[in-house]
């Protein structure tokens, strides 16, 4: 629906105003005077008012203004109030504006999960249910603890998967820039000294001949490899971009050698976390399982959990459809299984996602740590390789010079 800016003179005769969503400027005006107010000026906000590029809002702010809510409202505060005391506080101005919004929201009549659904950037559809699912059950307290606790862990995921993938991009860039440096420059002033020492390249070892030809490709073609490289890249950014290419991305990722047991641990541990908090707050099953799916990070999994909650709303338990769609390991459909049996499913959720990202941490130090080596070792090898083929031929002459 659109959402109008409007200006109103209340009982007392002041002038307030505030924004509000309505299906057209008939609705507002009804709503106002419902609220005993008379309306001076309504006007539709251009749909480009608000936008922005990313939530600007850190992680740590998210965790602290879950927590301070939780616990005014425990302690009898009522919702606008807790909301005009962190907006006050905040020094983050975007996110003191979206508190203030809230804030505006609420006083208007809007419930507290639906004022928070206004800014998605900031309040995902897992935050704006969760906080909806404990206003119905009066525990908003104990949700928004919960949502606290939940963030810290998935930002602690995303961690995780940054760490995983960041150290070997960057040996990888660092290998590309020493290769092209000793093809640019040391090469060719080797090949200037070979020369001035007498011969062509046919007295020349072969690594070393290849090496040259090598280095000459490189600085004829240097412009073509960059603009293919350049290619490369942008051709991959529109293949994922495609259905079919973030599918094959996806489960390349959760099979490849090494990298995919880590990333498999990520997603089971994401999955269960999520769906465990949902459930223990009181989200029917159902629209657990669909926010898990547009939360799961992977194609691959969201597929699986598409799957799975067609088959719940037949009247199937998970685990059988779980174990079909071969996402999950085993040890995890047989711990939902003995869950959905005991009654405890979300408790059985939250158990796994602990196990899981425990799994998660050792896994990431094995990964670095088996990579280390590796990369180090072929960082070195290509390096050595240019070096013996450079030096070779000096050897053979300071040898042939001494005999």
């Amino acid at each position: 629906m659109p959402e109008f800016t409007w200006e109103a003179r209340n009982r007392s005769g002041e002038v307030r105003k505030g924004t509000m969503t309505a299906a057209n400027e008939a609705a507002v005006q009804q709503k106002l005077s419902q609220q005993q107010m008379s309306p001076l000026k309504i006007k539709k906000k251009s749909k480009l008012v608000g936008m922005s590029f990313g939530s600007g809002v850190k992680i740590r702010e998210m965790v602290t203004f879950t927590r301070l809510f939780s616990t005014m409202i425990n302690a009898g505060l009522p919702i606008v109030r807790c909301l005009d005391i962190l907006a006050s506080q905040q020094a983050n101005l975007t996110f003191k504006k979206i508190l203030e919004d809230v804030k505006s929201q609420v006083e208007q009549g809007s419930t507290f999960s639906e004022a928070l659904g206004r800014h998605p950037v900031v309040f995902d559809e897992l935050f704006v249910n969760l906080v909806h699912a404990g206003e119905i059950g009066g525990i908003l307290d104990t949700i928004m603890l919960r949502l606290s606790i939940y963030i810290e862990k998935r930002a602690k995921l995303k961690s995780q998967v940054k760490g995983a993938l960041t150290y070997p991009s960057i040996v990888t860039v660092i290998a590309i820039g020493v290769m092209a440096i000793l093809m640019t420059f040391v090469i060719p002033a080797f090949e200037d000294m070979f020369k001035n020492f007498g011969g062509g390249r046919e007295s020349l070892p072969w690594i070393t001949r290849a090496m040259l030809e090598a280095s000459e490709f490189f600085v004829t073609w240097s412009p073509l490899i960059a603009l293919s490289m350049i290619g490369s890249v942008f051709g991959f950014i529109q293949f994922y971009n495609t259905a079919k290419g973030k599918k094959i991305v996806h489960k390349s990722l959760l099979t490849v050698p090494i990298m995919g047991n880590v990333m498999e641990k990520i997603a089971v541990s994401r999955f269960t976390r999520t769906l465990g908090t949902l459930l223990a707050s009181g989200v029917p099953i159902l629209d657990a399982l669909q926010i898990c799916s547009k939360t799961a990070g992977n194609v691959i999994i969201t597929e699986g959990i598409v799957q799975v909650r067609e088959a719940v709303s037949e009247g199937q338990n998970m685990a059988d459809p779980l174990a079909k769609s071969g996402v999950f390991p085993d040890m995890v459909v047989q711990m939902i299984a003995v869950g959905e049996q005991t009654g405890a499913l979300d408790q059985m959720l939250n158990k796994i996602a602990d196990f899981y990202e425990e799994e998660t941490d050792i896994a990431v130090d094995a990964l670095t740590a088996s990579l280390e080596p590796i990369m180090m070792v072929g960082i070195g090898g290509m390096v050595g390789t240019v070096l013996v083929a450079m030096y070779l031929p000096i050897f053979s002459l300071a040898g042939s010079v001494k005999a």
